[in-house]
């Protein structure tokens, strides 16, 4: 596997952009989550886990995938997302082709 230079996350920019352009007040995580909590997300104060990325993603009405695909997009451009997208995929390609080949280690 090739060693580039990936950006790093912004999962506090992410989450405000999805909410805010959902049109979605914190509150609407409510149920999920309290208004507090999100808010502490959007300001880079907590990290949230994996099971709480699927819940924020099903309070948005999006897959987890694409929440952590806006936290790694370096600009909003859609080329930039279909440019990670491609990586995404060629690099699943090729972990897929080694785990069915029975050389990567379980």
């Amino acid at each position: 596997m090739h060693l580039t230079k990936h950006p790093t996350n912004n999962f506090p920019a992410a989450l405000k952009d999805a909410r805010t352009s959902l049109s979605l007040a914190q509150e609407a995580f409510s149920l999920a989550s309290s208004r507090t909590y999100v808010s502490s997300l959007e300001r880079g104060i907590k990290s949230p886990t994996l099971s709480k990325v699927d819940t924020l993603a099903d309070v948005l009405g999006i897959h987890p995938l694409t929440l952590l695909m806006l936290s790694y997009l370096e600009d909003r451009r859609a080329e930039s997302a279909e440019a990670l997208m491609a990586l995404v995929a060629q690099e699943l390609r090729l972990v897929l082709r080694e785990s069915n080949s029975g050389k990567a280690v379980r």
